[in-house]
């Protein structure tokens, strides 16, 4: 059932969203130019974590003898991090980087004349 939760060009601005649809808290967020919807519970254990913090993803920079020289931020990549634990997963695949096979539960997101519509 698609439900209307507000402008796409307010997520845009905001850059998330947080919405309680019944007993769900789905969180919209807009980034690398798309628009993107994750429950608001960690799988890791059960934080609210589409309200952590927003970081771009740390690349290790290593020598040839891969000794530690730095860490650099990806100009793109974007993780969010759980508040609870400090679990990081990537916003755009829903991923822990380590560990693809945790992941946030993702939701159906589209976009109609303007407006921002998650099928749950």
């Amino acid at each position: 059932m698609p439900i209307r939760i507000g402008s796409a060009a307010d997520i845009v601005a905001a850059k998330r969203k947080v919405v309680a649809i019944g007993d769900l808290e789905i969180a919209v967020f807009h980034v690398r130019d798309r628009f993107v919807a994750w429950r608001n519970e960690c799988p890791h254990m059960g934080g609210p974590v589409c309200q952590g913090g927003l970081y771009r993803r740390v690349i290790e920079v290593l020598d040839d003898e891969r000794n530690d020289l730095r860490q650099e931020q990806h100009p793109e990549d974007i993780n969010i991090v759980c508040p609870w634990h400090g679990v990081e997963f990537d916003l755009l695949t829903g991923q822990v980087p380590s560990n693809p096979k945790l992941a946030l539960a993702s939701v159906k997101v589209e976009i109609l004349d303007g407006d921002i519509w998650l099928h749950v």
